[in-house]
């Protein structure tokens, strides 16, 4: 008999809907960075965190519209106000990215945010860990705010039917590399893992490292072109 595969899952527009992200927890982050950055600028984390932002900052083309940097190198308020335009600007910075889950996880912790999931995930997530075989998460989000997301999900924790997580520290989400690199963590060959995103372009490099692809269709989403390059699914219950 034919193994399944392992399934790497993409998070947004995936397991949770995109407005989760884009309405509720990309606001918070910028709505509470500032105020973290204040009270934890003595936090060895936060302060590596808040150096690479400033080394960003700085390699910034001048005519790229970035903002001034006011006060001193470390100062929270600049740190968090480049932030809010690296976020409007949708980069990826992986500091970036744990200054907001460490936002996220104060959140999460205390009960005011829950996030949503399909109804179709917490049962695929069960029927793969079940066999023995728990999906992997490839996000752009960090492993941290990864983790938290799926801790406190609204259909519980779900955390425990997990394998394994990676972010844009193994590399960007559409370049063949990070697929291979992820592969090779995992001890597989690409062939026997298939990646599961809303994003043609993830697809279209996970592809090229040799993984198997389906496209995720959520909220009567329409791709023709890229359901005819990937198989297209409505949910997760068919795969695997």
């Amino acid at each position: 008999m034919t193994r399944p595969p392992h399934v790497l899952l993409d998070v947004e527009g995936t397991t949770t809907p995109v407005e989760f992200v884009t309405q509720t927890l990309f606001p918070l982050a910028l709505e509470r960075l500032g105020p973290y950055l204040a009270a934890h600028r003595d936090d060895p984390q936060v302060q590596a965190h808040m150096a690479q932002l400033r080394s960003s900052w700085e390699a910034e083309d001048a005519a790229s519209g970035r903002p001034g940097w006011i006060g001193a190198v470390d100062d929270p308020w600049a740190a968090s106000t480049y932030a809010a335009w690296l976020t409007r600007q949708d980069r990826k910075l992986t500091a970036l990215k744990a200054l907001q889950g460490l936002v996220w996880a104060d959140e999460y912790r205390s009960g005011r945010l829950v996030a949503p999931v399909y109804d179709d995930v917490a049962p695929a997530l069960e029927r793969w860990a079940r066999r023995g075989a728990p999906a992997s998460i490839f996000s752009s989000g960090s492993v941290l705010a990864q983790r938290l997301l799926f801790e406190h999900t609204s259909s519980g924790d779900l955390s425990h039917l997990l394998g394994e997580h990676f972010d844009t520290t193994t590399g960007p989400k559409r370049e063949a590399m990070s697929y291979t690199a992820i592969a090779q963590r995992l001890a597989l060959a690409p062939h026997d893992m298939l990646f599961v995103s809303d994003t043609e372009a993830e697809l279209e490099a996970a592809r090229a490292a040799g993984m198997q692809t389906a496209l995720c269709l959520r909220d009567g989403a329409t791709d023709a072109h890229g359901a005819g390059r990937h198989r297209g699914v409505e949910s997760l219950s068919p795969l695997g």
